[in-house]
């Protein structure tokens, strides 16, 4: 008998033949249309949508304001190109940015497209206005797909594999993760090492660090790891670098992770939920770095483009009047005591929760040696997938789950999500 044909099968064969491998997808789902915290494929079934976008929809798919902006933009132009001519929403953006980001000094923004390109300019940035050319990075960071960005991340598979030569003058150096040995005493040692054998402070323009990684596994920064790593920083000369892309807008539980440790990086790069689903990222940061920078050293083609500049004033007017912030502290609540009681359930295939605020993952246990095929965590996830829960997994060994679910999901789609991750790990860790 033949099997049933789905649209959604057609489609996966079709990408097959026109896409390459190399960009890969979590899960086998063609999305039709997507709501507040839910998708449905071409076929019609629905899931929970705990992924978010990879964190770039904190505000939800679909906002109304978001799109209301979008619309209202699109009647007036799309693309003058803001290095011919400017915009007040590229403007706008940029103010409000200056305003939120923490720190007691005058700011400027940048406006870009994607989170590569934030980095990428953020490092320019820090070079020219230092004069000097090395920047000291951490192991398990992931800060984009080009190639300067692949040279600073901290993970080779996926993401390094045979892409090299890499960009020189890039010093990886132990993220304080004290489930992997290095608590914030022994992370500072490794930098004091790497200034001592590989390379003098003198010549380092920047540290650029995430506040909690994503990719890495929803590790967080120790706060007293960052404001010890802020006086390093100004002690040697050396800018401190932020990368909120994926932990920024919210998903802490406050606008950016960074403010837990009562600390001012001198730049700040942001993506992601900036625009509720719209490509736009940049950076923030002190006026006197900013202004280094000689006139048309700075830009790109689409950067700050006027729709996703619309989307971002939107997102900024929904965190104001959605509170959202605040239901970001009450979601992280409640998605830690989900996690937790997970947790307790399977206590020989689960180590614990990771992460802070609403940006938690499960971490589940690695077997020495690894076994062969997929980890626990991805096969937890393929079957809340099969049960209509769409989910991440994150760390070096693929071996934490991760929720980036957006900040505005109800009380249903919470239970509804956790219901499939139970079942999930009911079928996975019982067997």
């Amino acid at each position: 008998m033949q099997a049933t044909r789905t649209r959604t099968g057609d489609l996966l064969e079709r990408r097959n033949r026109a896409v390459p491998r190399g960009l890969s997808t979590a899960h086998p789902l063609v999305v039709a249309r997507a709501e507040g915290a839910r998708l449905w494929d071409v076929d019609g079934r629905e899931y929970v949508d705990f992924a978010g976008g990879i964190g770039a929809l904190n505000v939800g798919h679909r906002h109304p304001k978001v799109v209301a902006a979008i619309r209202e933009q699109l009647d007036a132009f799309t693309h003058p190109a803001v290095q011919v001519g400017t915009y007040e929403g590229y403007i706008a953006v940029a103010e409000r940015m200056n305003a939120l980001a923490p720190g007691d000094f005058e700011k400027k923004t940048l406006l870009v497209t994607t989170g590569s390109e934030a980095v990428e300019n953020a490092i320019k940035i820090a070079r020219q206005a230092t004069g000097r050319p090395a920047i000291v990075s951490f192991a398990l960071g992931f800060h984009g797909r080009t190639l300067l960005a692949t040279s600073l991340g901290g993970k080779v598979m996926p993401y390094k594999q045979n892409f090299g030569p890499f960009v020189p003058e890039i010093y990886n150096t132990p993220y304080p993760d004290a489930s992997r040995g290095y608590n914030t005493e022994r992370a500072l040692r490794a930098i004091a090492e790497l200034f001592e054998t590989r390379v003098a402070p003198a010549r380092v323009a920047a540290f650029l660090i995430e506040p909690v990684l994503g990719e890495g596994g929803f590790v967080a920064a120790p706060p007293d790891f960052l404001r010890v790593l802020r006086e390093l920083a100004d002690r040697h000369g050396i800018l401190l670098i932020a990368d909120e892309i994926q932990c920024g807008f919210g998903r802490t539980g406050t606008m950016f992770a960074i403010e837990h440790a009562g600390v001012a990086p001198d730049i700040i790069v942001f993506a992601k939920s900036l625009a509720g689903g719209m490509p736009l990222a940049g950076l923030v940061g002190r006026s006197s770095v900013l202004e280094a920078v000689e006139p048309g050293g700075l830009g790109g083609t689409y950067a700050g483009n006027p729709l996703a500049c619309a989307a971002a004033l939107a997102v900024f007017e929904i965190f104001e009047t959605e509170n959202i912030l605040e239901r970001s502290r009450a979601l992280g609540d409640a998605l830690r005591a989900h996690l937790e009681a997970i947790a307790a359930t399977y206590p020989q295939a689960i180590a614990g929760v990771r992460g802070i605020g609403a940006m938690l993952g499960l971490e589940f246990v690695v077997a020495e040696p690894p076994a062969p095929g997929p980890s626990a965590a991805q096969r937890v996830v393929a079957a809340a997938f099969e049960e209509g829960l769409i989910a991440l997994t994150a760390g070096p060994k693929s071996n934490v789950l991760r929720i980036l679910v957006p900040l505005v999901a109800s009380e249903d789609d919470i239970a509804r999500g956790f219901w499939a991750l139970e079942r999930a790990c009911e079928r996975v860790l019982t067997t």
